[in-house]
């Protein structure tokens, strides 16, 4: 058998692309090459995600293929918010630069206008050779760009958007140098200056740019989530060197480094309290409001914010394992992922410039021979329409600006899509399966329970808390947690012993205590009819109820529970109204499921079903012809989050169960399950649009077109605002309210 081999990962940015077509042959290329596993060019983000193997391929290779296809490509060190700041620089002034020498040919143009008589033309602009001067920097320096990657894509076989601004542009521009220079050849009069076409080559070239400024600021503001989550980040850290405090870079802090995090101040890595104590806003990671007490011990994660006292914090995760790195690395990562609907997308307008361009030219033979013969002047003019209102940008933006934003605006709701295939797939999802631990429930017992006969109640709770503190016990845990929340004081045992699947016995301050099973007092011969129905009863509700015999005496009864989330009612309310069907399954016996399942208004319930089961329970679904969305917390959960259509995994649970997901919700927070529906929902009706209007706008324009209704500048104008709205529309997503 041959030697497996390992793969890695790279992410390239790309510069040079303008449009879907060049991002399609980048793509293409890449994919042709041996040792690439794949290869996903993003348009809209203007990069490329490279999966491939090292022994037989290298990032330079990469760089180079790109390069031969007539683009550049550098290998992502590092994400920089403003690293796009001297492309468009250079794009404002190319643009103010070609609007200051088209707008005397705007201003010419406009003066033919019967309704604008009264307007004074200066006679040196109507001059033929004035606006040729004009018109000359703008089609062959600011232009030159659509030139050279035209002659680009055209000699690695392809077209894309520039072959036709750089056809219809080229027709307008050298069709009026000829009828120019016709005109000086046959005597050069004012009062027979040629019709010409200057104007419509400057004004389509600087209505293209201004569409690429707005396109590039509005691409910019979608990956406004990405730069967010990079602000959170600490700049440097606290550590402790040979016996000396010293301030580094954040990314020079190692494996084992003792961090030192004071009030107000950010934890710069993911680590564990050493010493010190402090509560710590973990907001931006859960969403809790409330900050979460960190003593020695405890684990905290880097980008949270330490609150009044002083931390001392071992790294145990630097760089690209922290949390926070992940999230990031996840979200990018679904930003350049391709939905299976930019596939489609992608092939239309792959096929798209060279279809419109077959259009144009005939439809400009058509003028010229059958519609108004000889008049090369209209038959100009409906082609150069053609081609410019056919440009298919708009197309190859509709579906990664939307992708962009939903996954974009998911990631600041704690909803980390890993890819924009499951942020498609998500918004099919009809049936939803919920564990039960974890999931549905907070996954710890806790005290539910208190019935006292014979005792004061706070006496009693003080003798019970106080035996039941020496028992590790996770009922025992919840006891005393619940009996120590309500302010009474414990004291030390006597003595204390364990007794495996009965109880506990103990003696407190000269008191001999029971506390377990009814088996354990019915051995003891201590009578406790009367509590026995209020026990089945607490045991029905899914309660676990313990009994209590003080001194020979029964004296109450005890019941803890994982109770359910506090967000489990209403999220299963907001699933049901999405029209899902919710069923909850889990290892518990059916009395305890069905309790948990009837307060959290879930209607099915599969119940005492193995960790094997729940992924035959996934199958059984599928096999009805449902999409099938798992969610869960554990190891357990993990076959049946990879067998489902999506996999949902709740971030505060393991890391198993996470890695073997489709998403994640970072909050445990079950609303985040609906809102993760629904953005999905929202995301691809989005989509939609955009290709609706992307493709309506192109099926209708070139028809209007060809029938010599649209003049080119008015075409370069509708043309450039289709990308425009296209980037606007998706842009909508990032204010998308989840919750009423």
């Amino acid at each position: 058998m041959p030697p497996v081999q390992s793969s890695d990962q790279t992410t390239l940015d790309i510069t040079g692309m303008t449009c879907a077509a060049c991002a399609n042959r980048i793509e293409k290329g890449l994919n042709r090459l041996p040792g690439i596993t794949s290869a996903t060019v993003n348009f809209a983000m203007e990069t490329a995600r490279v999966e491939y193997a090292p022994g037989e391929i290298t990032i330079e290779d990469i760089e180079r293929k790109v390069e031969q296809l007539g683009y550049a490509a550098v290998e992502r060190v590092e994400r920089n918010a403003d690293e796009r700041q001297p492309d468009r620089t250079a794009q404002i002034r190319k643009l103010i630069f070609s609007a200051l020498l088209s707008l005397p040919l705007i201003w010419s143009m406009v003066g033919h206008f019967s309704f604008t008589s009264w307007m004074y033309v200066p006679e040196l602009f109507m001059n033929p050779w004035f606006q040729l001067i004009l018109a000359t920097p703008v089609q062959l320096y600011i232009g030159g760009s659509f030139y050279v990657s035209a002659y680009k894509a055209l000699r690695n076989g392809g077209a894309n958007m520039d072959v036709l601004i750089a056809l219809g542009t080229s027709a307008a521009y050298f069709y009026s140098v000829y009828a120019t220079i016709k005109w000086a050849a046959d005597g050069a009069s004012m009062h027979h200056a040629p019709e010409l076409y200057f104007e419509t080559s400057a004004i389509l070239i600087t209505l293209v740019l201004l569409g690429k400024l707005f396109e590039t600021l509005a691409k910019g503001r979608t990956s406004e989530a990405i730069k967010s989550l990079m602000g959170l980040r600490a700049k440097t850290a606290t550590v402790i060197r040979e016996g000396q405090e010293i301030s580094i870079p954040v990314e020079q802090v190692l494996k084992g480094d003792i961090v030192i995090v004071r009030p107000g101040e950010k934890i710069p890595v993911d680590g564990v309290v050493v010493e010190g104590f402090s509560a710590v806003d973990e907001a931006m990671l859960t969403g809790e409001s409330l900050p979460v007490e960190k003593k020695a011990g405890e684990p905290v994660i880097g980008a949270t914010i330490n609150g009044n006292g002083v931390l001392k914090v071992q790294a145990t995760k630097v760089g690209a394992e922290t949390a926070l790195a992940q999230i990031i690395r996840v979200v990018e990562e679904a930003q350049g992922s391709k939905a299976q609907i930019q596939r489609v997308a992608d092939v239309i307008s792959g096929i798209f410039v060279p279809i419109v361009t077959g259009i144009a030219v005939v439809a400009f033979l058509v003028w010229l021979i059958f519609i108004e013969p000889g008049d090369v002047t209209s038959a100009l003019e409906t082609a150069i329409a053609i081609l410019v209102i056919a440009c298919p940008c708009a197309l190859g933006l509709a579906t990664p600006t939307s992708i962009m934003a939903g996954s974009g605006r998911a990631a600041e709701l704690g909803i980390l899509f890993k890819g924009g295939e499951h942020l498609e797939q998500t918004h099919k999802v009809n049936v939803i399966l919920l564990d039960k631990t974890g999931t549905v429930t907070n996954g710890k017992p806790s005290l539910t329970d208190i019935v006292v006969e014979g005792w004061e109640e706070e006496q009693f709770l003080h003798l019970v808390g106080s035996a039941e503190q020496m028992s590790e016990h996770p009922l025992a845990v919840a006891i005393t947690d619940g009996i120590r929340e309500r302010g009474i004081t414990l004291t030390s045992v006597d003595s204390f012993e364990a007794l495996p699947g009965y109880g506990i016995r103990a003696v407190v301050e000269g008191n001999s205590l029971l506390i377990g099973t009814r088996r354990l007092l019915e051995e003891s011969g201590i009578l406790a009819n009367q509590a026995y129905t209020n026990m089945a009863e607490l045991e029905e509700a899914g309660k676990t109820a313990m009994l209590v015999a003080i001194n020979g005496q029964y004296g109450g009864i005890l019941a803890a529970a994982d109770t359910i989330k506090d967000s489990s009612v209403s999220a299963v309310k907001r699933l049901k109204e999405l029209g899902l069907q919710v069923i909850m399954v889990t290892g518990d016996n059916k009395r305890t499921a069905q309790a948990i399942a009837k307060q959290a208004g879930i209607d099915q319930v599969l119940a005492e079903v193995l960790p094997e089961g729940k992924a035959t329970e996934v199958k059984r679904l599928q096999q009805q012809g449902h999409i099938v969305a798992m969610v869960g917390d554990g190891i357990n959960d993990a076959p049946a989050l990879a067998t489902a259509h999506i996999g949902i995994a709740i971030g505060t649970g393991t890391d198993v169960a996470m890695e073997a997901a489709d998403v994640t919700l970072m909050r445990g927070d079950l609303e985040s399950i609906p809102d993760a529906i629904y953005i999905s929902r929202m995301t691809m009706r989005n989509i939609k649009q955009n290709l609706f209007w992307a493709l309506g706008y192109n099926t209708l324009g070139i028809p209007i077109a060809a029938i010599g209704l649209l003049a080119p500048w008015v075409a370069g104008a509708a043309m450039a605002l289709s990308s425009v709205s296209v980037v606007l529309n998706a842009l909508r997503l990032q204010k998308l309210q989840v919750r009423k």
